[in-house]
Order: C-alpha cells, then structure tokens, then sequence
C-alpha cells in the first residue's frame, strides 16, 4: 500500500477532469465524491473508479457538459434528466432539488434519469442530513444479484442509503448494496488477493466460486428478503424514471465503453421540524446510538456499533494518514496524470502520521 492526503487527491481529480473538458461543477462532484467514498472506507467506490470514469468520458458513454432539465411536477415532487453525464453530478442535481423543495414544502422526491454509475449513495443521503434533513437515496445497477431460487442474476446490488442529523457528531448514515457485496468491491478485492471469500458469488452454473474471474452474480444479503429489497428500489429507479430495468441495463464493465447507461437514480429529503423539534430529534437520535453502543458485545472485545461508526472511523483516522491505495491503483492513477501532462500528488510508503 501507499498513502496519499486525500485533500491532494480531490484537487488533482478535479484539475484533471476540468483539463479533459469536464465543466467544474460536474468535476468538482465527481472528484469529490470519490475522496470521500475513500475516506470512509468505502474503496470500492472510491479514487480507483477515477481512470474507469476517465475512460468512459473519452470513449462518449459520459457527457462533460450536461444540460439539466428539471421538471417540478408538484410542490414535492420533480424529475430530472441528467443528459447522460457523470453519476456522481447527477446525484447532486438531483439532491439539491430534493433538498430545496423539502425547504418549501417539508419534503422533496426527484427522479432522475439517463444517468450513469452514481458512486457512494451516502454521498447524496448526507448532503441533505448536512442541512439538518433526512435524507434517502436509492440507485438501479445492471444485473449482478442472484435471483431467489433462480440460477442467474435479473436485478442489481441496488443500493439503500438513509442518513440522519445528529447533535454533536456527524450524521447517522446507513449505507448498504442489496448484496452480500457490492460488485467494484469483488473486483477491487480480487484484484487484490487474487480470490474473493466463498459466500460472495456464484459461477454462470450457480455454484459458490472464489474466483473473481469466474464470479457471475452477487448474494442477496437475507436470500429472498434482499432480492425483494433490490426489486423494491428497481421499481423507484427503473419504473418511477423510466429508464430500463433488469437485465436491460447497460453493463458498467462487460458492455463496449462507448455504451450510454441510462440509469435512474431516486431521492428524498425531509424536514425533521415538520415532525418533531428538530433540536430534540437530534438529541434522541444521539442517545440511541449511545445505548446501542453500550449493549454488552457477544464476544467482550469489539464493541457493538451503530451503522456508519466504520466509516466516521475510518474519515478521522485516513484524513490525517492519506488514503491508502494499492500498487495497481496508484499506477493506474500516476498513468492517468502522466497522459494529462500533470503533477501527481506527493505519496509515502506508510501512513503519513507514522512517517
């Protein structure tokens, strides 16, 4: 491994995309959102995905310059076409339209469609937990879920993230695939370890395979339980935007780069005070996770945790140490500014706080 500041990396993704033609606001987004999926620990959707991103701009499957059209179609309620740009800018669109009618009218949904992969979900759920609203955001991705009792994948990992105000402390955030893992997190980890845990996947025979290379589709978590999650947020992001479903998707990686995604993304934004004292909510919601923190642990050495206690973690502790990346990534990403003609971040072989 080695460690690069993640403040340093944020500026060198952005100047980067800007040089390649991406206007500012959407690169900003883009190389934001991957520092912070880094930050949190969330790697498989974090900087790697920079030169995939890249790629996929050259090769016309991403627009640079999007057009936004929204359209509110109620006090509460809007739709928005991403004209095909960058997922993670789609995503923030979207959400501050959300945020900005929930501001009006206590609440705010937007459907957002031909987009492409959004990255982190909690990138979007915390914009609006930031602006003391909760906050929900949901994606579709190709098939990659093993379908209850089926022998090949129809839905995708579909993601679920919710995110909550909290006092003194940031915000309460669960952020989880409808799979057992995500997909970028198999390949991450089998690029890396050369082999994936058995209970992750399965082959095009449907049966359990530790070979990345052979893997096929993804576990839902809870078997019939999470294949009915993964529908619940097809319908949301496929159905509700009108962009394809199921097997239909565009393949992020198997399909011919120049390929256009047409993926839809939901969210919503709410206004605690429209329920309950906002500052009371916050209090609450802080003592919950205080008592659930205390239960006694099963095994009396890790303690119990509350969704997202990983990655606040994680946030503190790669802020002061860089964040790490393996040999492959690093490469890739040195590669990426030797074409550019730019000056890679400074990089150490340990953890900065320890160098």
């Amino acid at each position: 491994m080695a460690w690069v500041h993640a403040d340093a990396l944020e500026r060198f993704g952005s100047e980067l995309l800007v040089g390649k033609g991406v206007r500012s606001d959407v690169a900003h987004h883009v190389a934001a959102g991957l520092v912070l999926a880094s930050l949190r620990g969330v790697d498989s959707h974090g900087i790697r995905l920079l030169p995939h991103y890249v790629r996929a701009l050259q090769a016309g499957r991403l627009n640079p310059d999007p057009m936004y059209r929204f359209d509110r179609t109620a006090t509460a309620t809007g739709r928005l076409d991403a004209d095909d740009t960058f997922g993670l800018a789609a995503g923030a669109e979207g959400m501050r339209h959300a945020v900005e009618m929930a501001g009006e009218a206590g609440m705010g949904a937007v459907a957002v469609r031909n987009s492409s992969h959004f990255g982190m979900a909690a990138y979007f759920a915390l914009m609006a937990a930031r602006q003391d609203m909760i906050g929900l955001a949901f994606t579709h991705a190709d098939a990659l879920m093993l379908s209850h009792n089926g022998s090949r994948a129809f839905f995708g990992t579909n993601p679920i993230c919710f995110a909550a105000p909290c006092q003194d402390e940031e915000p309460f955030c669960l952020d989880m695939a409808t799979t057992t893992v995500t997909w970028n997190k198999m390949l991450r980890v089998g690029e890396i370890e050369k082999s994936v845990p058995l209970g992750w996947g399965v082959d095009s025979e449907g049966i359990d395979t530790q070979d990345p290379a052979r893997v096929t589709a993804l576990y839902p978590i809870g078997d019939y339980k999470g294949f009915g999650l993964g529908m619940m947020v097809e319908i949301l992001c496929s159905l509700l935007t009108g962009m394809p479903f199921g097997r239909d998707i565009s393949r992020m990686y198997a399909d011919p780069i120049e390929s256009k995604r047409h993926l839809g993304h939901f969210f919503m934004a709410f206004q605690v005070d429209r329920f309950v004292d906002l500052v009371e909510f916050k209090s609450r919601i802080r003592s919950m996770m205080g008592e659930v923190r205390s239960e006694p642990p099963r095994d009396g050495e890790e303690s119990v945790q509350v969704p997202g206690d990983p990655e606040k973690l994680n946030v503190r502790e790669r802020t002061q140490t860089g964040l790490p990346l393996a040999d492959v990534e690093l490469q890739s990403l040195r590669d990426l500014a030797d074409e550019s003609a730019l000056e890679f971040p400074n990089v150490s072989e340990s953890p900065f706080t320890h160098g």
